[in-house]
């Protein structure tokens, strides 16, 4: 990917601080220009999404470059959520993501609380980057935690001592992810992260290390920004739209994730329904988002997610999930946020099986014919307490 907008700085005599810091500025306004152009999206509210998207990209990159580099005293820095958005996150999750050291030793502790699980792996880098992938995964139920319990993980050394989880030599990153299904108000889980092994004196930021972060911000920013709209477009050229593809895993990812994507394309009077068997797996979902940002759409103020305890089953064993641009008064309805097109992706984890989902674009105005008479409804004030529900469980998850 290129560094566009590098234009000189200020002069000879400009402080290698200050030089570092416009360069990073150019390249932020050179790419924000390029949003208006292919190959990026270009329908009605793009550019504003995008501009946002880009704004917000550049709070959390520098959050983790600057703030959240030191291996040695690490924080989790939580991105990738409902407030710092990449790569399609999943809406039932919470992610953390820490800075380690293969030659160091840590420890994390906490309480589980309304949490029903975690995952958590050792990896090189983010998916956006050239050079990423994970090491070694871990989840609650593997290490005997579950709802409510304390814990206490510890990694480093030579895996040899008891308890201890090795770090493989290349590890970067610990990223862990939290999972809330049943969507209550109850006060979620917390995490702390140490290193066992402190350095003699507290590191010192000099010219050239915040030059380097700010160039890993920049690479982060623009990897992010460029990548994700790629990985979007490149999918969707190789898909039929309004048809689920690319069943399984995701190469380098989580290996016990399953996923299915299909991009959407609605005209205003037509709806899409899926009827899906039941996957064999403890969790599973349906989720939105936006093309080119690769971000949910508006989890907040609207339903663009449902996992398998949102979901109504029909009595004959089969889920029906329709999604629209308005609401049909079905309960398992997914709200396309005035969206004409977009990804939706179905995700089933730890699984025994796979689902075979059917899918099919209809007028909107035939629903109430095609779906079965014994289909669940819901009426608007049953959709609006839904709602409050689900914003009331988001203020406690996403509370600091």
């Amino acid at each position: 990917m290129s560094a566009g907008g590098d234009a000189p700085s200020g002069g000879a005599s400009e402080a290698p601080a200050v030089a570092a810091w416009r360069r990073f500025c150019r390249r932020l306004e050179a790419l924000g220009e390029e949003l208006a152009s292919d190959p990026f999206p270009g329908h009605a509210g793009d550019l504003t999404e995008g501009v946002a998207h880009l704004a917000d990209q550049v709070s959390c990159w520098l959050g983790w470059a600057l703030a959240h580099a030191d291996t040695t005293a690490p924080f989790f820095h939580r991105s990738n959520d409902l407030f710092t958005q990449w790569g399609g996150p999943n809406q039932d999750n919470v992610y953390h993501h820490a800075r380690i050291d293969p030659r160091r030793r840590y420890r994390i502790r906490g309480q589980m609380r309304s949490c029903e699980r975690f995952a958590l792996t050792l990896r090189v880098g983010f998916m956006h980057m050239p050079e990423w992938g994970t090491r070694k995964a871990l989840s609650s139920p593997d290490l005997g935690i579950g709802p409510g319990d304390p814990f206490e993980i510890c990694f480093g050394g030579d895996g040899s001592e008891p308890g201890w989880v090795e770090i493989p030599e290349d590890v970067t990153t610990l990223s862990l992810r939290e999972f809330y299904v049943d969507w209550q108000p109850e006060e979620p889980a917390v995490f702390t992260i140490e290193c066992l092994d402190p350095p003699e004196s507290p590191p010192t930021r000099d010219d050239a290390l915040l030059a380097e972060q700010l160039e890993h911000a920049w690479a982060q920013v623009e990897h992010s920004m460029r990548g994700w709209n790629d990985y979007l477009r490149e999918h969707r050229a190789a898909a039929t739209d309004n048809t689920f593809t690319m069943h399984g895993a995701v190469a380098k990812g989580l290996a016990a994730a399953r996923y299915a994507f299909l991009f959407w394309d609605l005209a205003p009077d037509e709806a899409l329904v899926i009827d899906t068997d039941v996957p064999d797996a403890p969790y599973w979902g349906l989720q939105l988002a936006s093309l080119g940002w690769y971000e949910p759409i508006d989890p907040v103020h609207r339903i663009t997610s449902l996992n398998h305890q949102q979901i109504a089953v029909d009595p004959d064993g089969r889920a029906r999930i329709v999604l629209a641009h308005r609401d049909p008064g079905v309960a398992n309805w997914l709200d396309t946020g005035a969206h004409r097109d977009g990804l939706l992706t179905y995700r089933w984890f730890w699984p025994r099986s796979d689902p075979a989902p059917q899918v099919r674009v209809v007028a909107f105005d035939a629903l109430a014919a095609l779906l079965p008479d014994d289909a669940a409804r819901v009426s608007p004030e049953e959709r609006r307490t839904t709602l409050r529900d689900r914003q009331a469980h988001l203020a406690w998850r996403f509370r600091t």
